[in-house]
């Protein structure tokens, strides 16, 4: 006899041994009894992405459910199960969960979609997909950047209550497993935990609904690098305007006004990366307070620029009267030759003599050679005592600022870092 070519004998259809056309698969496992108890497990991949501004998160993690449909058991002489792709998850019953907060999520399909299907003789089913998706994270930038924030996704039953399907983990606190390799470039993931509750809605009632918990403490290296350096460094450059001789005006204004600009282009960048929330952040709070410390120092050059010419106004007149001539200021003497003048030398000068018993002649000669005298006087004092003469022309506000200021900014920032930290 002509022996049959096996390869030419049609195979037994996957359908045909699971007996899908016999049953309807509509209804949910056991309809019209006891809830069926769906299993859960979880393997987070990665998360891709924190952001602050849209308040979400972005993760990807292989979702797993198992169950049992008797009607999709089968016989086996070895009780080996069957695996299948995604297409027979169109026939039959799969639960319906659904992520809790999600903004959008897809299954992976490259190449083809990343779904697996495995079935045992006596009806348990595995099915497992593969899924990223984004979902809210309701965060908290009171502490910004010395925060931890609190994450969850949350994973429930679309159409069947707790009458009808029964969500838990399937192991447990080990149904959530992460990859060791997980990182984040602005955040250290300190655990993950898996939890579980019920949500009531006022139409349909009860239902099951599972956490994904995981805790996001913030690198601090970064801000330090970008916001709280620069803010520090601005505040001490402004302190040396305090050093400066007071009549030095445009030196110690442009000082202040570049300080004050850049404390305001640090705030800028800070703000622009954050989400507009109402409340105060703790950067705001070190930004503001190091910008306070910038503005005063200008505004405190303003009072010694204030109290100095009302100082050396009275002084010209007391010294007008006694000797019944007016003489000019330092600040109107470097007007006229671009030099310093100190003050205990020059308040002296009888460069502009209104007297006229004298001859105009011996008037102008005496004039020149006085000026002439004093000027290499104070050349030749000033080449070995300059620091001297600056310290004698500072004023006194500037004398003690030198000691406030930095005091106060050093209490500022540890109760500033033991607050926060």
């Amino acid at each position: 006899m002509r022996k049959l070519d096996s390869t030419k004998v049609r195979p037994l259809k996957s359908e045909q041994l699971l007996r899908i056309q016999d049953h309807d698969f509509a209804l949910r496992p056991g309809f019209g009894g006891s809830p069926i108890p769906v299993g859960i497990d979880v393997q987070v991949e990665s998360i891709d992405s924190i952001s602050e501004v849209d308040m979400d998160f972005t993760m990807t993690l292989y979702l797993r459910h198992y169950w049992k449909d008797e009607r999709l058991s089968f016989r086996s002489n070895k009780n080996k199960s069957m695996t299948f792709d995604g297409r027979l998850i169109k026939k039959i019953w799969v639960p319906d969960v659904f992520f809790v907060h999600s903004k959008r999520s897809f299954i992976h399909d490259t190449t083809v979609e990343n779904i697996m299907l495995r079935v045992y003789p006596d009806g348990n089913v595995l099915f497992s997909l593969r899924i990223t998706v984004s979902a809210m994270c309701f965060m908290d930038f009171s502490r910004f950047p010395l925060d931890t924030q609190n994450c969850s996704l949350e994973l429930e039953s679309y159409a069947y209550n707790e009458d009808d399907l029964m969500l838990y983990w399937k192991h447990g606190n080990k149904s959530l497993s992460t990859d060791e390799h997980i990182s984040l470039s602005q955040f250290f993931i300190e655990e993950f935990s898996a939890s579980s509750g019920l949500a009531f809605y006022s139409s349909t009632g009860w239902y099951n609904r599972l956490f994904i918990n995981f805790a996001l403490r913030r690198h601090i290296f970064f801000f330090l690098l970008q916001s709280y350096f620069p803010a520090m460094l601005m505040v001490m450059l402004s302190w040396v305007s305090f050093w400066i001789d007071r009549r030095a005006v445009p030196a110690r204004v442009s000082l202040g006004i570049t300080t004050v600009l850049t404390m305001s282009t640090i705030m800028t960048g800070v703000s622009a990366s954050m989400p507009q929330v109402s409340y105060i952040k703790a950067v705001d709070v070190y930004l503001w307070i190091s910008f306070l410390f910038v503005f005063l120092s200008v505004i405190e050059y303003a009072a010694v620029n204030y109290l100095t010419t009302i100082e050396e106004r009275k002084q010209l007149k007391k010294r007008g009267k006694a000797s019944g001539m007016y003489s000019i200021d330092a600040v109107q003497a470097m007007a006229f030759d671009g030099c310093f003048h100190d003050t205990d030398v020059d308040m002296d000068l009888p460069a502009f003599s209104d007297r006229c018993e004298e001859n105009e002649t011996q008037a102008h000669a005496a004039s020149i050679s006085s000026v002439d005298s004093t000027r290499l006087k104070r050349k030749r004092s000033l080449k070995g005592n300059v620091g001297r003469i600056i310290l004698q022309n500072n004023h006194v506000i500037d004398t003690y600022s030198r000691i406030i200021f930095p005091s106060v900014y050093i209490v500022f920032n540890f109760f500033y870092w033991g607050l926060y930290l």
